[in-house]
């Protein structure tokens, strides 16, 4: 069976265990531990007598549901069958551009979409020496919290677009929103993917959707899949101006969010206690998971404002990855994909403790047969 470009294949990792796919403990998809919300499931519960009816084209209510979250009027967000639909219908805007930037190591779907409609990439490598650290208080207490800037060359021509993530996929590093806006100013079109930002707590985050109504060149990626643990369902959304969203809604193919997600995003939005719950436990648990990697030997992890931890190793991390599926039954995230980071790099999702313990308890065995 081919190797996987993304995490979460469960199939894959089982034919390699030679276990069924449920006894594999997953920590190279990074999707919450702690969902789905309830009142989510209950949401795809009710709907299932309305599947015998189309979905409504529009999407009203979702989007009205998604108004009220953001504080912005439903004409400048459009739902789609999770953010690479919208990614791909990006691709084909950005591909009439004279060429769009992107900063390395990059999720290896915005090459797919861009190569798809033939469009010029710029590459530029993410200097992960460069990072300043902001102190906020919470509750009374300070909180570090790691802030970045892209440092990106200004392009020779203002016919170029912008791709990036915020925080960034796959080494967790969040950019200020300061250190983007100026970008804005010097690019024809700037897509910020902020497929995990709703994982940093709202005094932290650094989103532009705020702004996306000042600038008509700006469009904001956002997921409902990660921090609600709703991957199957496939649900994401663009914010940009209208006039945008009228043209990719024209290039798409119809009804692209199902019922079923569509009642679950209206649900999940309103779960305040469990959004909470994910910004209460989220620090703590990554903090331990970080700190637990740190004391095993050869090994490296980078600070992450996600739910997510990049690592680096010394041995080779697609032999790791083997020998933690076929001796513990875990699979994290080899970084094959990512040609900057290759096979001295894995990724891993912070889960609960009880299997974070797990994990580093399987690392250090891995690790210390191979001293």
């Amino acid at each position: 069976m081919r190797q996987p470009a993304h995490g979460g294949n469960l199939a894959w990792a089982a034919a390699l265990a030679d276990c069924p796919p449920d006894a594999i403990l997953d920590f190279s998809a990074s999707i919450s531990p702690l969902g789905p919300p309830s009142s989510a499931i209950a949401a795809i519960v009710s709907q299932l007598s309305n599947l015998r009816h189309y979905p409504d084209p529009n999407y009203s209510e979702l989007r009205l549901a998604l108004s009220h979250f953001h504080q912005l009027p439903p004409e400048w967000i459009l739902p789609g069958n999770g953010s690479a639909e919208l990614l791909t219908l990006i691709g084909r805007e950005l591909s009439q551009l004279a060429a769009t930037m992107l900063m390395t190591p990059a999720f290896g779907d915005y090459y797919r979409t861009l190569a798809v409609h033939n469009a010029k990439v710029l590459e530029f490598p993410l200097d992960l020496g460069a990072r300043e650290l902001g102190v906020r208080k919470q509750g009374g207490q300070k909180r570090d919290v790691f802030l970045s800037s892209p440092h990106l060359p200004i392009p020779a021509s203002q016919g170029c677009g912008l791709l990036l993530n915020n925080p960034h996929n796959p080494t967790g590093r969040l950019f200020s929103r300061e250190s983007i806006l100026p970008y804005l100013e010097q690019f024809a079109l700037v897509v910020v993917d902020e497929a995990f930002m709703d994982f940093v707590p709202p005094d932290e985050e650094q989103s532009l959707i705020s702004v996306v109504p000042e600038y008509g060149n700006l469009v904001v990626l956002r997921s409902l899949t990660k921090f609600y643990s709703l991957p199957g369902l496939r649900l994401g959304y663009a914010i940009a101006h209208p006039d945008y969203l009228t043209k990719w809604q024209l290039w798409r193919d119809p009804w692209p969010v199902n019922t079923l997600a569509a009642a679950a995003a209206i649900a999940a939005l309103e779960a305040q206690e469990f959004q909470e719950q994910t910004w209460k436990w989220l620090p703590p648990a990554r903090n331990q998971l970080f700190q637990g990697l740190t004391d095993l030997p050869g090994l490296q992890p980078e600070n992450s404002a996600a739910n997510f931890l990049l690592v680096e190793s010394k041995q080779s991390t697609s032999q790791l990855q083997q020998k933690l599926l076929k001796q513990h039954q875990i699979l994290i995230r080899d970084c094959l994909s990512f040609k900057e980071l290759g096979d001295r790099f894995f990724r891993i999702a912070v889960r609960s403790d009880t299997d974070n313990q797990r994990l580093l308890a399987a690392l250090k065995l891995v690790l210390s047969a191979e001293c």
